[in-house]
């Protein structure tokens, strides 16, 4: 099986938003979770979902999945304390209805742009290499700093950007988990921090540079001008 873990455990601190948080705010008449859901329920290659959530808001998310045919959820569980633990606990929940050889893409939910072309390419390097992290060319210079003092300057020609999906086995990333709970190792940044400290190969896919992470209240100024462009580009064949 190919199965997309989504992320949506985010309270939106940086949002602003007093209301809800920002995967449930709504533009275009969808909330912005649906419109992440849409690009995995309807790839060909993917089988199942299953999404993490803030544990008050999954009687809300269930009513969006059902009002927008979201099918292919197999299961909705709630967050943890941290982006970690979430992942651990939407890989658990994933085992009880896939086996270890299923692929599995890590994705936040506040990422709309992911496109059906990375997806594909994504499950093609887990099947050909065994991971598969998505990223785009580093577009600004990397300096390292001490005590506000540049101690070095990359070359960003030979820098990139790691975003969503990262995509492993499920049963290679949930043990890899399960090591770094026990050795209490707790808040590695993301999955591919996580399978690096513990040794694995990690393999790149050029991702899609519009797969933004829309988490500022400027990112959704640009997601819907991206969204529009998108839209008039279908309109008129562009």
């Amino acid at each position: 099986m190919n199965i997309a873990l989504i992320f949506a455990g985010g309270s939106g601190t940086r949002m602003n938003s007093k209301a809800r948080p920002k995967q449930f705010l709504q533009f275009f008449g969808k909330e912005l979770i649906i419109h992440t859901l849409e690009n995995f329920q309807n790839h060909p290659e993917i089988d199942a979902i299953t999404i993490v959530c803030i544990e008050e808001w999954i009687p809300y998310l269930n009513k969006l999945l059902k009002k927008f045919d979201i099918s292919k959820v197999k299961a909705v569980v709630s967050g943890g304390k941290t982006g970690q633990e979430s992942i651990y606990k939407g890989l658990c929940v994933t085992k009880e209805y896939a086996d270890e050889k299923s692929i599995i893409l890590v994705h936040d939910g506040v990422r709309p742009f992911i496109n059906e072309d990375v997806i594909s390419a994504c499950i093609k390097s887990v099947r050909d290499n065994g991971s598969a992290i998505t990223v785009v060319p580093a577009t600004e210079t990397i300096i390292t700093t001490e005590n506000n003092k540049i101690t070095s300057i990359t070359d960003r020609s030979k820098c990139q950007l790691a975003r969503a999906p990262q995509c492993f086995y499920l049963g290679e990333l949930l043990e890899t988990h399960t090591k770094a709970i026990n050795d209490g190792n707790l808040n590695m940044i993301d999955s591919a921090s996580l399978m690096k400290e513990y040794g694995h190969t990690l393999y790149t896919v050029p991702g899609n540079v519009d797969n933004i992470k829309i988490t500022t209240p400027a990112d959704f100024y640009t997601f819907k001008a991206l969204y529009e462009v998108r839209e008039n580009q279908q309109i008129f064949g562009l």
